[in-house]
């Protein structure tokens, strides 16, 4: 197991490009949030997760199979991994950061080009609604209006 790496892993490496090439910045494996995202884009308030189906227990996933020996430990470890990744995604949320998770199995060659542009889109739709400015209502313009017109008349009352 001293074999598998954690960070720069060929799906992980995939997201990167993709988003580096759409023009999207980001740092990795950021050390003060919790689980150290594999990225992690500020100006879109944004987390991502890269992971792998078995390490991760992605359920209904054909990559996700227990191996036949040493059931228990596989499966102990599994369900650990799952608990810790909720853990970390309710502490990012509750921070008010969006977490989006990318799996192994979503960067396969027949629907990769399908999640990266989904995870685009996602992207452009959650800069859009944190930087929308809300239109005033009709009757906070109106006493924008009329702010202005006392706040100008007596200006010109003084003079």
């Amino acid at each position: 197991m001293s074999a598998i790496r954690s960070k720069n892993t060929k799906p992980e490496l995939l997201v990167r490009k993709f988003l580096f090439s759409r023009g999207f910045r980001y740092r990795l494996n950021h050390p003060r949030l919790p689980g150290h995202p594999d990225l992690v884009l500020r100006k879109y308030r944004t987390v991502i997760f890269v992971n792998g189906c078995f390490w991760h227990g992605h359920e209904g996933c054909r990559y996700y199979v227990l191996p036949k020996s040493n059931v228990n430990f596989w499966q102990a470890k599994v369900e650990c991994n799952r608990a810790r990744d909720a853990e970390e995604r309710y502490k990012l949320t509750s921070m008010g950061w969006h977490c989006i998770t990318v799996w192994e199995c979503q960067l396969k060659p027949k629907v990769r080009q399908q999640t990266l542009e989904s995870l685009a889109h996602t992207l452009y739709h959650i800069f859009l609604q944190n930087h929308a400015r809300p239109y005033p209502t009709e009757e906070q313009q109106l006493q924008k209006v009329a702010e202005e017109e006392q706040h100008y008349g007596a200006k010109d009352s003084d003079n």
